[in-house]
C-alpha cells in the first residue's frame, strides 16, 4: 500500500453517505472516469453497508493508485468473506452485496490481518 493512502472510518448508518463522498470524489481525483469511480463507490457502500449490518463496530476504507489501477481496502472485524458467489436469484431479498462487488471491480481479495479483515478492491484506470 502506498504511503500516500487516503483513508477514512465509518461506524454507524449516518456515515455511509461520507464514505460513498469520500470513495467517489478521491476516485476520480486518483484517475478513474467517473462512470468507474461510480461502479468502485458501489462496491465499498455494498461492504461498509454489510460491515453495519454483520459486525460490532465500524470500519475504514483506503484508498490508493500505483501503477495505472486504484486500490481500495475496505477493513472490518468481521469474518472473513467467501469469494465467487453466484448472483442470487431475482426473487431473493439479500445476498447480492458481495456478488456485484466481485462483479464491478477489476479484482477482489480478502484476507485476515491479525483481528481484522481486509477486502482489496481494484479497478484499472483504463478498462
Amino acid at each position: 500500500m502506498s504511503g500516500d493512502a487516503l483513508e477514512i472510518s465509518y461506524a454507524q448508518p449516518g456515515d455511509l453517505a461520507k464514505v460513498r463522498e469520500f470513495v467517489r470524489s478521491n476516485a476520480t481525483g486518483l484517475g478513474l472516469t467517473e462512470e468507474r469511480a461510480e461502479l468502485l463507490t458501489l462496491a465499498v457502500s455494498e461492504l461498509a453497508t454489510n460491515t453495519l449490518q454483520h459486525t460490532a463496530g465500524g470500519g475504514s476504507v483506503r484508498l490508493w493508485s500505483v501503477n495505472g489501477r486504484v486500490f481500495c481496502d475496505v477493513v472490518d472485524g468481521g469474518p472473513i468473506r467467501r469469494l465467487g458467489r453466484a448472483m442470487p436469484a431475482a426473487n431473493a431479498t439479500r445476498g447480492r452485496g458481495l456478488a456485484i462487488v466481485e462483479r464491478v471491480c477489476d479484482e477482489v481479495g480478502v484476507e485476515t490481518a491479525g483481528d481484522s479483515t481486509r477486502v482489496r478492491l481494484a479497478l484499472d484506470l483504463r478498462p
